[in-house]
């Protein structure tokens, strides 16, 4: 049947349906638009509120401007109703936000930037598809540039506390380069060449004047709204108690100068085991350690 002729049909159709039982229409407009189909019951959505001002690296943001306002609303929109992932999150951040925090003052750098970690990599030593690595998101270019060392045995950017002290590096760097950390933050992603060309060629000194690709656009915004949700945990319909959290690793320190050999021999020498061993140094990265250049390094061992 032809399409024009099948329209026709079903509106004639339609016409003596309706004819012969004219409650049929209102019984089909009646119908609750929130009624149960086969047991579920749609939760209710509401949307956050972009707070009226709002500061990142102790930086004021625009929110005045309506697309700024907006990209923000965007950011707090998605991440809010992430909720395992954000839950994780917290849960995660008892365990690593002292140590990241005590870097970031001892560096001079900002607090705020605790949340950039969390947007890089959520807190763990994850890999992009880029090939990026680690809480920070060093690629193996970048990171020997910053202190990080890269061999067939270790990659420090499995190394948190180092590789933290090395993203501390690069954000003053480049906050000497650009003047403001929200610039800084966003070459993070774009890298300095990118924000640099983008800022030169539109004549621009602010991130939120310029143009830059669709990720960078929405990676300090998705920081802010990082921010703010762990900031109001409760608010945000957050509320994990204490002992839902994961504490702290106890360790005890051994620093080391020589080979180690075999790590699974040396893990149960010293009254643990390969796995542990692992967990706590995510940068051994392969089951023997030579140490042939003699560098000297720090191994973490369970406290007891």
């Amino acid at each position: 049947m032809k399409p024009f002729i099948l329209m026709i049909f079903l509106s004639v159709s339609s016409a003596i349906l309706f004819a012969q039982d004219p409650t049929s229409r209102d019984r089909i407009n009646d119908m609750p638009d929130n009624k149960p189909m086969n047991g579920y019951s749609p939760i209710r959505v509401t949307t956050p509120s972009v707070p009226l001002t709002f500061s990142l690296f102790g930086e004021k943001m625009p929110l005045e401007q309506w697309d700024i306002r907006e990209r923000f609303d965007r950011e707090l929109l998605v991440n809010t109703y992430m909720q395992g992932s954000t839950a994780y999150i917290i849960k995660l951040m008892n365990r690593w936000m002292p140590m990241i925090e005590e870097r970031l003052a001892a560096n001079n750098v900002p607090d705020d930037f605790k949340y950039l970690c969390v947007a890089e990599s959520a807190l763990q030593n994850q890999i992009s598809k880029a090939g990026a690595v680690g809480f920070w998101q060093f690629m193996s270019s970048t990171a020997p540039i910053y202190g990080l060392l890269i061999d067939g045995e270790i990659d420090e950017r499995y190394n948190v506390e180092k590789a933290t002290d090395a993203a501390c590096k690069y954000l003053k760097d480049a906050y000497q380069k650009f003047g403001n950390w929200t610039s800084a933050a966003a070459s993070y992603n774009c890298g300095m060449g990118g924000m640099n060309s983008a800022l030169v060629s539109q004549g621009e000194t602010s991130f939120y004047n310029v143009v830059l690709p669709e990720e960078t656009m929405r990676y300090i915004f998705r920081i802010a709204a990082l921010k703010y949700i762990l900031l109001n945990q409760k608010m945000m319909g957050f509320n994990l108690q204490e002992d839902n959290l994961y504490q702290p690793f106890k360790v005890r320190r051994e620093s080391i100068s020589t080979g180690l050999g075999n790590l699974i021999a040396f893990a149960k020498s010293r009254g643990t085991n390969y796995k542990m061993l692992k967990l706590l140094n995510p940068w051994l990265r392969e089951k023997t350690f030579n140490n042939a250049k003699g560098r000297t390094y720090t191994i973490l061992l369970p406290a007891s």
